[in-house]
């Protein structure tokens, strides 16, 4: 292949300046680590720093953190029934993401950080594994890492792809950089046909890009009835219950200022609270008992009493089960510019959802479920409070809501299908026995 010369500056000049912020990766990963504590181990896989391992075909799937990791998971499970002599290395970035790849699949996938993306980490990582396919959900486009897999002509997919336009502005810091990475890609697998036309505006080839629908609406609903009954035995009867899940820091005051009002309208109401990061859980509990409230935990007392107020679910892996116990949930990430959280585990739930406005990173879910008549949103705080008073007293209105929210979730399935037809051609041969 050609040399580009302009290429070769580019990424020269972009690892150059990696390398010298390098050092900070370390401070960085000291402040997270007084934050979330995992953050203080396991530092030699974010430079790429490994065992001796056995060779044995492998793909290789990158999911950022706990949202991406779920949406895979149907995928990966698939692509290991069809071929269960490969091994998987998963990667993730955040330790909450790490954690969700442990529960699912234990040690029957190998599981690392994602090295930083320097040349020599690349390498490492990609000289150790070995992979024969790689898997990339959503929006994680690095560089180095995208060439190093051309220069080792490892196809690269792009799955589950989306891309806002906030994001397309802020690639388009790096537009030529990133228009050449892209052009290595095999294919982008669009959730939407925006999400396709914005990546054909970042740099890659029309032909590059299909749009297969969104992985998210074949999520994997868990049988939850006796989950249920055992929550609702323990609450002792038929108390109003909301949940407010996926919260951040900036959005916690204005959860307990909801709860406030809430109970005002709704005696004896209980609230289920779910942080969106585990540093979060301790901070959420005090917030609450600073209030006078009777509060529990899930991991200390597992189910809320008939007295509490407030519970708050400290673990993961459980929140779609928890969303089944609630009449109404607030999905977070929504009353700050963070663009919001996944929309749809609510849905296949059959509870009713209200949302903040900030919904960049789900805007064709929010689009499709408001035309539904599966979603309510709130400009702010005190219309988010309106709209869950509405539902906390309208059975039949939240029995509206569930049922398109689930017949939503249901007509929307199928990228699954059209993903493994995509990338099951192309893992890599058997090894003979």
């Amino acid at each position: 292949m050609r040399k580009d010369p302009v290429e070769w500056i580019l990424r020269g000049l972009y690892s150059a300046v990696l390398y010298l912020l390098l050092p900070i990766t370390v401070y960085h990963l000291v402040w997270r680590g007084f934050r979330v504590r995992e953050y203080f181990r396991r530092w030699d896989e974010r430079y790429a720093s490994y065992p001796h391992s056995s060779c044995q075909p492998r793909v290789w799937l990158h999911a950022v953190s706990v949202g991406e990791v779920n949406a895979a998971a149907p995928l990966v499970n698939a692509l290991r029934a069809l071929r269960p002599d490969i091994r998987w290395v998963i990667t993730t970035i955040t330790p909450t993401g790490s954690e969700r790849v442990r529960s699912l699949w234990g040690e029957a996938v190998d599981h690392v950080y994602l090295p930083y993306d320097v040349p020599g980490s690349v390498g490492r990582f990609l000289n150790h594994f070995q992979p024969s396919l790689a898997l990339i959900l959503e929006t994680e486009l690095w560089p180095n890492m995208l060439f190093g897999c051309r220069s080792r002509d490892i196809p690269v997919y792009i799955l589950n792809a989306r891309l806002s336009a906030r994001s397309l502005r802020g690639y388009r810091v790096l537009a030529a950089l990133i228009r050449r990475a892209l052009r290595t890609v095999t294919c982008v697998a669009a959730q939407s046909d925006d999400d396709a036309e914005r990546f054909i505006q970042l740099g890659a080839s029309p032909a590059q890009v299909q749009a297969l629908g969104n992985l998210k609406f074949d999520i994997a609903t868990p049988n939850v009835q006796a989950f249920v009954e055992r929550f609702q035995q323990s609450v002792a009867g038929d108390r109003p219950v909301w949940i407010a899940a996926s919260t951040h820091e900036g959005e916690e005051q204005a959860v307990i200022e909801l709860h406030k009002q809430l109970r005002l309208q709704h005696p004896g109401l209980l609230l289920l609270w779910a942080p969106r990061h585990p540093e979060r859980f301790a901070r959420v509990e005090t917030l609450a008992r600073d209030q006078g409230w009777q509060v529990t935990t899930r991991r200390v007392q597992e189910w809320p009493g008939g007295g509490d107020d407030v519970f708050v679910i400290d673990t993961l892996g459980e929140l779609m089960s928890f969303y089944a116990c609630a009449q109404v949930a607030f999905v977070g990430g929504s009353l700050q510019a963070i663009g919001g959280h996944n929309l749809l585990e609510p849905a296949a739930m059959g509870t009713a959802a209200v949302t903040g406005p900030h919904l960049h990173n789900f805007a064709e879910i929010s689009r499709r479920m408001l035309e539904a008549g599966a979603l309510l949103v709130g400009n702010d705080p005190q219309s988010v409070g309106a709209h869950l008073h509405h539902l906390l007293a309208d059975a039949a209105a939240r029995e509206d809501m569930a049922q398109a929210g689930c017949a939503l979730v249901s007509n929307g399935r199928g990228a699954l299908k059209r993903t493994i037809a995509l990338v099951e051609p192309h893992l890599p041969p058997a090894l003979e026995s």
